[in-house]
């Protein structure tokens, strides 16, 4: 064989392995998909990160349920991710932030529709307020009625705990926030989602003093462990999620690792 063949060929082996490696480590990196809304409503702006149009949204569950997407509810992830047990292939969970109006008006109908299961955190000061723009506390209770909708807790208001000073204060929000709602809906509140995405160690220990079973976060990155029940790692789903191309990747299960090392290897 002559040297630029044997060149030839040790560069394809070289390429083949790097190949082989990358794919083995992308799985290993597998993160089951904890998908996030905000915003669902007409005229959504394609900029808008966290604004999706009914149209969209209504596609994308169309997509989960036709390509049979086992799409759980966010207590039943925790609870695969806690006892250790494998999770079943092309498993999701659906969350929605904030509690605005357009989780009953839109999104509450095409859940419904295609059967699946969310989860809602709604930041409790904030719901039935004069502007009519979040939910009322009887559309919530309907919405649990349900069966598919699970409530939780995005604390009392709607700034990040981490920009409150006193520690007493971010207590209250955590812990009163969990108790209005259980008293609201006869039910245990389990889950909390920490405004804006941001906590720390304190912050954390907190929202397990208060006795909720799990939390979610957006990307707290590669220092926290992907089963770690108290920061959960969510994608964010936004207008650009329309191509359903996109949305097939941002809900792979290998989307959020891999943000997670762009962001980490920017920050070097």
């Amino acid at each position: 064989m002559s040297r630029s063949k044997k060149l030839i060929a040790f560069i394809g082996l070289a390429f083949l392995a790097i190949i082989i490696f990358l794919v083995s480590f992308i799985r290993q990196r597998y993160i089951v998909p904890i998908i996030m809304y905000h915003y669902v409503h007409p005229n959504a702006d394609l900029k808008d990160r966290l604004t999706v149009s009914p149209e969209c949204f209504q596609r994308q569950m169309r997509f989960l349920k036709e390509r049979h997407y086992n799409v759980i509810s966010l207590e039943a992830l925790a609870t695969l991710v806690k006892e250790k047990r494998k999770v079943p292939p092309r498993t999701i969970a659906i969350t929605i932030d904030d509690g605005h109006r357009d989780n009953y008006n839109y999104i509450f109908p095409i859940l419904k529709k295609y059967n699946l299961p969310a989860t809602m955190f709604v930041i409790i000061n904030e719901i039935g307020r004069p502007e009519g723009d979040r939910l009322t506390w009887e559309e919530i209770k309907q919405m649990q009625g349900s069966g598919i909708i699970t409530f939780g807790s995005h604390s009392l208001g709607a700034d990040p705990l981490v920009n409150i000073k006193s520690e007493e204060e971010i207590k209250r929000q955590i812990f009163a926030s969990k108790k209005i709602l259980e008293e609201k809906l006869g039910k245990e509140i389990k889950a909390f989602s920490y405004p804006e995405g941001f906590f720390n160690a304190k912050i954390k220990k907190m929202v397990i003093d208060a006795g909720y079973r799990f939390a979610v976060s957006t990307s707290p990155g590669l220092a926290f462990p992907d089963d770690d029940l108290f920061a959960l790692k969510r994608v964010r789903i936004s207008s650009n999620a329309d191509n359903l191309f996109i949305f097939y990747i941002e809900t792979s299960g290998y989307y959020a690792p891999i943000r997670e090392y762009q962001r980490n290897f920017r920050h070097k």
